[in-house]
């Protein structure tokens, strides 16, 4: 478990994560009706739409930001999703930004071409701290679609697991002004080490 993390010497932008020599956990927040199936049988259902970009978020405290703890209609139900380092660093080796930056793209023609061609997408946006406010520094959002959605959900996935639990209960310690209790249960991320050539990782900021 995590503590309070200290914000100096953090880069500006830097994928942060739990993982293993093997496997990369993301988060994802989905209705019941599709993250119970998913978290009881350890994979996506026939009816988890496949041919859809779906965005996988290593940051449990991103992840809560943008399901409000588990309580936004339709994301009720936070997975922790375990899924094969090599297929995740796949991703990123071919994924594109998902706006233009003239620092990575000759111009907005070739950051279009790259967009259309690309089964990934790399979006930077600032972290969240226990109280969802925005840090100084950006964490990784992952979009995958076609080739890698289908990885994703039917090639990738070693575990899926229901954190709602764990949602709900750092909220309700953050409520009763228990700081330290709720810094206490998160997931420990650390330092993901990023393939060469990860979209936004070139630059400082």
């Amino acid at each position: 478990m995590s503590t309070v993390p200290r914000h100096s010497a953090e880069p500006v932008r830097r994928i942060r994560a739990r993982y293993t020599e093997r496997t990369i956990t993301v988060y994802q927040a989905y209705a019941p009706e599709l993250g119970l199936p998913a978290a009881r049988d350890g994979r996506f259902p026939v009816a988890w739409k496949r041919e859809r970009m779906t965005w996988i978020k290593p940051s449990f405290l991103w992840m809560m930001y943008r399901c409000g703890w588990a309580s936004k209609a339709g994301q009720e139900t936070v997975l922790a999703v375990e899924i094969d380092r090599a297929g995740f660093d796949w991703a990123l080796g071919h994924a594109c930004l998902s706006h233009y930056d003239r620092d990575e793209h000759a111009d907005r023609d070739a950051w279009r071409r790259q967009l259309r061609e690309s089964p990934a997408r790399v979006q930077w946006d600032p972290e969240r701290d226990l109280w969802l406010r925005p840090l100084p520094y950006r964490s990784l959002q992952l979009g995958l679609a076609g080739e890698a959605s289908r990885g994703y959900a039917d090639e990738w996935t070693v575990r899926i697991t229901d954190v709602t639990g764990l949602a709900r209960e750092v909220r309700a310690r953050m409520a009763a002004g228990d700081v330290a209790g709720a810094a206490g249960l998160l997931p420990e991320e650390r330092p993901y080490p990023a393939p060469e050539g990860t979209p936004g990782l070139g630059r400082v900021s």
